[in-house]
């Protein structure tokens, strides 16, 4: 079986865990098996650094399949050290906000001189996944820079009567600022220019399944779906899309998406959300929709099943998985 996943960062690592075991290949790590799993990973979230380019979400994941994580965080490296961050903030160098450890600046510098080099984003994270072998292809969802903007109140009290409102790198707006300052809008900054990822295409195209990992449905998913080219590709595979909840009981299971939910007018619910993809049916997104045990859900187009949705180990998100192959009409 071909199984394409849309995907973001720590949630959607540990729901790729769960796909893997549910094929039966191990969560973390490379191992024989007839089945392919490709994730189409969000962009949205990479940032230029001290020189560096830093992509979250490809990274979490990486490390996350590949057994490099800090699985108590979620992100960053395991036995991390934090000696460059320390000398970076004593010369008081920004950004400080964003903590870039020892060993995770290996990546950073590798990726970025591959960059330079000119190697698009895709070839340079498939070099780096030959040292994590993480059992899946990791695809960028663009090799072109889709950057994600939030749209907030100035917090300069100086500049306020001037500038009332900013934009700043959605990373700042997380990290630092923890999502406190109301956001207005967010923007994809260079995504007029940017395309789908021609594999990332030809994988929702050949896929027997298409999932929606329980990432961000606006940040994560959302940026995703907003490369040129994107929408289409969903639209036109024959394989059905299944979308997972990231809302449980009215409420995001990690992470503080429902200040971006609320930011673009969307109800934290599992409905919300699952109204805010839309069914295929209906011109959206989903084909079927997967929603927490108890969280009744509608959505105009598409088949609303409510099963667990709690990732507590691996079996617990294989038996997700398994639970959108079924509403797919696919078997292991």
């Amino acid at each position: 079986m071909k199984v394409t996943v849309l995907v973001g960062g720590v949630g959607g690592a540990r729901f790729l865990q769960g796909v893997k075991h549910a094929l039966g290949l191990p969560p973390v790590g490379s191992g024989g098996s007839a089945h392919e799993v490709t994730a189409v990973v969000n962009v949205g979230d990479d940032i230029w650094l001290h020189g560096l380019r830093v992509c979250p979400d490809l990274d979490t994941v990486m490390y996350t399949l590949g057994g490099g994580i800090d699985v108590e965080k979620g992100w960053g490296r395991s036995d991390e050290r934090w000696s460059v961050k320390a000398e970076l903030e004593a010369y008081g160098a920004e950004a400080s906000w964003f903590g870039l450890g020892d060993r995770d600046v290996a990546t950073h510098l590798v990726r970025t001189r591959m960059l330079r080099a000119g190697y698009p984003l895709s070839q340079v994270t498939e070099a780096l996944c030959h040292r994590w072998q993480p059992g899946v292809r990791l695809l960028p969802a663009s090799d072109d820079r889709v950057e994600t903007h939030v749209v907030i109140d100035n917090p300069d009290p100086a500049a306020v009567e001037e500038t009332p409102q900013v934009a700043i790198h959605f990373q700042e707006w997380w990290i630092r600022h923890r999502a406190a300052p109301k956001a207005y809008r967010f923007a994809s900054v260079g995504a007029d220019q940017a395309a789908i990822l021609p594999d990332a295409r030809a994988a929702i195209a050949g896929a027997d399944v298409v999932l929606v990992a329980p990432s961000n449905p606006v940040v994560s998913i959302g940026t995703i779906v907003s490369v040129p080219g994107m929408a289409q590709a969903l639209a036109a595979t024959p394989a059905k899309v299944v979308g997972l909840s990231p809302i449980v009981g009215g409420a995001p299971v990690r992470g503080m998406a429902d200040a971006c939910l609320t930011a673009i007018g969307v109800e934290t619910s599992a409905e919300g959300v699952g109204r805010h993809y839309g069914g295929r049916g209906e011109g959206g997104l989903l084909d079927g929709y997967l929603v927490h045990t108890g969280d009744a859900a509608t959505v105009p187009g598409a088949t609303v099943r409510e099963v667990p949705l709690l990732m507590t180990d691996h079996d617990a998100t294989a038996d997700m998985a398994r639970a959108a192959f079924e509403l797919a009409g696919v078997g292991v």
